[in-house]
């Protein structure tokens, strides 16, 4: 990915997507290119430290998973989520040789891939933690495999079941442990949003109700509910690679359906939903800010404030 930055800043992607030039060649190849956000600058750094001390009395110790996809294309997600943990409460260590998940050659079928990928995160987390925290829910749901993924692995069957026994998503995590961290308002007025259910989250972990019981922690949060909730967005792990014409469509439909809310601000939990959703917004040329939950209790933690109009509001400094 590090060449994407020069490719776009040169302007060699404006031009070629002028061409057409990916569409002649391969239409997953199109697909894929379409699909890049602007990569950020501190893209390729990992900037949290190994530990992060809890923020008043500890009251847990949590493992941090980066990711892959997110870390480069929003790495403003992970450094919000280690501040919203450390400011409840939570001792954070973000093992530093962590890799892949494997998520997305599970979903290619290439098995024995992601058992070596498995593999390495259970050794890069071997460290005693109360649980593995995870802000991607596509990541989330094959770490919860992992038990069933190593299970003929007679060195790892029994460590694959411990490890995935620990793993949560951030918002289940907090919504089971609690908040303490004061929040204040984004905005002056009632901030309105609408939270987009990822199908890795919603059917895979059965997670629904925290990231709602969250978000309306916030003073002011009006949270609002599309029509078909459940309707997958398009992104589907690598589907809208492989299938770009139906997953643009469902894109279509997803968006549609989320700015009919009369929303001002759509909350995802997942970067393949962001990828997606943001790029149909695009396309549509109907701008509106996608940012992850985290993001939002960050900002409400620190008292950062929202600006109010509905067509553009860009996402604050993120910086610590």
């Amino acid at each position: 990915m590090r060449p994407v930055g020069l490719y776009q800043k040169t302007g060699l992607q404006r031009q070629l997507r002028s061409l057409r030039f990916f569409e002649k060649i391969s239409p997953q190849l199109a697909a894929m290119e379409a699909l890049l956000p602007e990569l950020p600058a501190n893209a390729f750094q990992d900037n949290l430290p190994t530990v992060m001390p809890a923020q008043g009395k500890t009251r847990y110790r949590v493992g941090l998973l980066l990711g892959c996809v997110q870390r480069l294309f929003n790495p403003a997600v992970n450094d919000a989520t280690a501040r919203v943990l450390t400011a409840n409460g939570c001792e954070v260590v973000v093992p530093t040789i962590q890799g892949c998940c494997g998520a997305l050659t599970h979903h290619q079928g290439q098995e024995e891939q992601t058992k070596a990928l498995a593999r390495q995160l259970i050794d890069a987390f071997d460290t005693r933690l109360d649980a593995v925290v995870v802000n991607a829910s596509g990541c989330g749901h094959t770490l919860k495999e992992y038990g069933h993924i190593l299970k003929d692995d007679p060195a790892y069957a029994e460590r694959a079941k411990t490890f995935a026994a620990k793993v949560k998503d951030v918002q289940e995590f907090l919504a089971e442990v609690g908040l303490t961290a004061t929040l204040s308002p984004l905005q002056d007025e009632p901030l309105t949003m609408v939270y987009q259910d990822a199908c890795h989250m919603l059917h895979g972990q059965k997670i629904s109700l925290q990231p709602r019981q969250l978000l309306r922690q916030i003073p002011g949060v009006q949270l609002r509910e599309p029509m078909d909730a459940a309707l997958c967005c398009g992104s589907a792990g690598i589907y809208n690679i492989l299938q770009p014409e139906v997953a643009a469509e469902l894109g279509r439909q997803k968006v549609k359906n989320l700015r009919n809310t009369g929303a001002s601000l759509i909350a995802s939990a997942n970067i393949g939903c962001f990828v997606q959703i943001s790029q149909q917004l695009e396309k549509q040329g109907t701008p509106m800010p996608v940012l992850h939950p985290m993001q939002l209790l960050d900002y409400a933690i620190r008292g950062v404030h929202l600006p109010s109009s509905r067509r553009e509001i860009p996402v604050p400094d993120t910086g610590a």
